[in-house]
């Protein structure tokens, strides 16, 4: 999405990105990284599953971000340029209500369980890698009966929005998509036992129009500044810095 205060006339920087990153890029990165360069970024936002799909179909950018088991992929198919992929943060899975709204336990697995079958209904994603493991949890679970009688499901995008309609009473999603939302709570992140960290990371297409620019991108995504934009964006950083946890 371009800003106004990127340079006026400069063709746009074209990026392809999974939605986990959306807050840290939007708030901080990208632009410090217009402000810097005076290049506007124009970025597609998509689960990693749409973006795949689309780059399989012949779509490109400049670079891309995605999960590290599609990056591993387009690397294997020479599609991105692989000294060029940086690794950036991890996402967790979490719950949200629509703010103001009781947030219950999920402390424990049990708790979580009692949370997920009390709800009148739970907003996942079809096609994110988020809904996809929920979808598989509740049947391991063995959940999936009474939770998916009264789910509200999507096929992309952000599950929290169906909290501000009032559709759902809890959203499932990464806790840096969840955060994505305005008018919603976090209640926290699914329990340990439950728990997976999807990482992601960023690389050049290999017939990029822009590489040079693409490379001063990536530059700002592994800075101390995204340092600190990935943890205020609900993520886990995976840079490291002295002093930093």
């Amino acid at each position: 999405m371009s800003s106004s205060s990127a340079r006026s006339g400069a063709a746009p920087l074209r990026v392809m990105s999974a939605l986990a990153v959306e807050l840290a890029f939007k708030r901080s990165l990208v632009p410090a990284f217009e402000a810097a360069t005076g290049r506007p970024v124009e970025i597609v936002w998509d689960p990693t599953t749409v973006l795949m799909r689309r780059i399989g179909e012949g779509e490109r950018a400049d670079a891309v971000v995605l999960i590290d088991s599609s990056m591993d992929k387009l690397v294997a198919e020479g599609l991105v340029r692989p000294q060029t992929r940086v690794s950036l943060a991890d996402a967790v899975l979490g719950l949200a209500v629509r703010q103001g709204a009781p947030k219950p336990d999920i402390s424990t697995l049990a708790a979580f369980k009692t949370a997920l079958t009390d709800a009148r209904s739970i907003a996942y994603s079809r096609g994110g890698a988020s809904g996809i493991y929920f979808g598989g949890l509740i049947e391991r679970l063995g959940l999936a009966e009474t939770v998916n009688a009264r789910a509200t499901t999507i096929a992309a995008g952000f599950t929290a929005e169906k909290l501000v309609t009032g559709e759902a009473d809890l959203a499932v999603q990464q806790i840096s998509e969840l955060m994505s939302v305005d008018g919603v709570d976090i209640v926290g992140p699914f329990p340990d036992e439950v728990q997976v960290a999807t990482p992601f990371s960023a690389a050049i297409f290999t017939d990029a129009a822009s590489p040079e620019d693409a490379a001063a991108f990536l530059a700002t995504l592994v800075s101390r500044d995204a340092d600190d934009a990935y943890r205020r964006g609900g993520l886990v950083s995976r840079l490291a810095f002295p002093g930093t946890d």
